[in-house]
């Protein structure tokens, strides 16, 4: 079962001179409950050594592991599965390659990509951004962000879990919890925290007050 309230990307670029290595034993301290390997400024190779160590921490954790993107990686590492964009493989391709135990994710802006990648296999849907963000190359203005009310709209359409990500802090994690989403993925509310174990433990309180006020 996964814990989808709190969702670390990870990003060696954004925390603050610390590894990611050290960024995510400090999350899993807090209470984080899944763990995607990003770091896209990395080679292959560098993710490839970077995901066998975390894999190790997860699943020591009981922390859910996911590799961005690249399914090799992912398949190279044994993680449970993999987050897929626009431009990555197909999730019924992804799935065939990673096997029906795997969890698969895809990004989504828009109802209808919502309800296209829940038919075609999604185990869950990042969804966002829902605040402007300068952590992601294509996604920096206010223009790009999707709001907690097409965040609700999501996540009524369709019936797998839905985490919204893209500027979400604790203060308004609870927001983006009310609004329908069963967690909050975050880079730099971590990553770039003073105290990145208590930072998860506030995301993680936030969420969970989301939820009770729906």
């Amino acid at each position: 079962m996964v814990d989808w309230g709190v969702y670390l990307v990870t990003q060696a670029s954004l925390s603050a001179g610390r590894t990611t290595t050290a960024i995510v034993e400090e999350a899993i301290a807090g209470g984080v409950g899944v763990v995607q390997l990003r770091e896209k400024d990395r080679s292959a190779r560098e993710r490839y050594e970077l995901g066998r160590r975390l894999r190790t921490l997860t699943r020591e954790a009981g922390v859910t592991f996911v590799v961005n993107d690249r399914v090799d990686i992912a398949q190279a590492v044994d993680a449970d599965g993999v987050h897929l964009g626009d431009s990555d493989l197909p999730v019924p391709v992804a799935r065939g390659l990673l096997g029906e135990d795997a969890v698969v994710g895809r990004s989504v802006s828009f109802v209808e990509d919502a309800r296209e990648a829940e038919r075609a296999g999604a185990d869950y849907l990042g969804v966002g951004a829902v605040y402007a963000t300068g952590s992601k190359d294509d996604i920096e203005d206010d223009e790009y962000a999707i709001g907690t009310d097409r965040l609700a709209e999501i996540a009524t359409a369709v019936d797998i879990p839905v985490v919204g990500i893209g500027g979400i802090t604790a203060d308004n994690a609870a927001d983006v919890a009310a609004a329908g989403a069963d967690g909050v993925a975050v880079i730099t509310a971590i990553t770039g925290a003073e105290d990145p174990q208590t930072a998860t433990r506030e995301l993680g309180a936030a969420v969970e007050r989301g939820h009770e006020r729906r």
